[in-house]
């Protein structure tokens, strides 16, 4: 067997992971299934200090389905955080350093010429793969972005009239430098709708800080996270999130929230359905990080900021006036009343 034949094996492995459409609680002991999304947040927690929560929202998105951006400066631990998420869950990674050289077709794969055979074989781009980091995606060109649209939104690529299936469970991480940054390109608003939430880590305290300093001993930091899950696990888990109850009033809460960013005084574009979807999915995960098969308004809350602060577009006036995506955030947050137990 020649090289590329084995590396088109190797690559097609994780699409063997069954899927699941349908678990139950009922069905389920769910002490165990809580026990093990746990133990992902302790592993990670080895080499990402001082972070919790960015911790967990990232595992949040993974058990919703969802693909995640990490904007912030460099060096504060972006790659880090993707890399040990994937280790510790057991699956299979791929970076893709995105600079402007790098081309559509090197993300999502090309046909080649096999003269022996003389017919066209299809060598898998970086998509191929369990979790893909898209490492400073704003650095590449418009085209390539794009390329990963189709793959984020339907988990698979076509290439030359012809589709393939990703790997299941298959999530994007994509980081990015803030645009003020020389050589970048801000991501469309079709792309950035995309992710299911944004996030920032943010520098450590001088505490958490001297932790790292003085437990960073080893060459890989990587080396202290042990794989506690799989592939088959993490499928089974983002089934399972599916069946966390969400009470109609909830529904009616989450959809009023989003609904309030379209009609803010200070904004131009606001969060979409789409939005709402993700909004639904996160915060039944959200639920399930916290030991719960039901979701409680406080989930949605908790998880509105990160969920729909890159779905909007604040009006020029609004921006030049000071007025922050955040703030609007807030003024929404506040404008939707929470709804009382047993409320429809």
């Amino acid at each position: 067997m020649n090289q590329t034949e084995t590396e088109k094996e190797t690559r097609a492995e994780p699409r063997q992971t069954p899927r699941f459409t349908s678990v139950r609680f009922d069905d389920v002991d769910a002490e165990k299934a809580y026990a093990a999304a746990s133990r992902l947040t302790s592993e990670i927690e080895k080499v990402i200090v001082g972070k919790h929560r960015e911790v967990l929202l990232l595992i949040t998105a993974m058990l919703a389905g969802g693909h995640v951006l990490i904007e912030d400066v460099p060096g504060v631990g972006k790659t880090t955080l993707a890399a040990a998420l994937a280790k510790a869950a057991g699956l299979d990674f791929r970076r893709a350093q995105f600079t402007p050289d790098v081309t559509a077709s090197d993300i999502t794969g090309f046909n080649i010429y096999n003269r022996r055979e003389e017919n066209f074989e299809f060598t898998p781009g970086l998509v191929m793969t369990n979790i893909l980091l898209a490492d400073e995606i704003n650095r590449a060109s418009p085209k390539t972005q794009s390329a990963l649209l189709e793959a984020m939104e339907e988990g698979r690529v076509t290439v030359d009239g012809k589709t393939y299936i990703l790997p299941d469970p298959f999530m994007v991480i994509a980081t990015q430098n803030p645009s003020g940054f020389v050589g970048t390109y801000p991501l469309p608003e079709a792309q950035l709708d995309r992710f299911s939430m944004k996030l920032s880590m943010g520098y450590p305290t001088p505490d958490e800080e001297m932790r790292i300093v003085e437990e960073r001993t080893a060459a890989d930091p990587l080396d202290a996270v042990s794989p506690v899950a799989g592939a088959k696990l993490i499928s089974f888990l983002r089934a399972l999130t599916t069946d966390v109850r969400i009470d109609r009033s909830l529904y009616k809460y989450l959809v009023l929230l989003v609904s309030a960013t379209r009609e803010h005084r200070s904004v131009s574009l606001g969060a979409s359905p789409r939005a709402s979807l993700a909004l639904k999915r996160l915060s039944q995960a959200y639920a399930f990080m916290h030991g719960r098969n039901y979701v409680v308004p406080e989930d949605i809350s908790d998880i509105f900021r990160a969920a729909i602060g890159h779905r909007i577009i604040l009006k020029q006036e609004a921006q030049l006036g000071g007025v922050t995506c955040a703030a609007v955030l807030e003024d929404v947050l506040k404008s939707v009343p929470v709804p009382f137990k047993g409320e429809r």
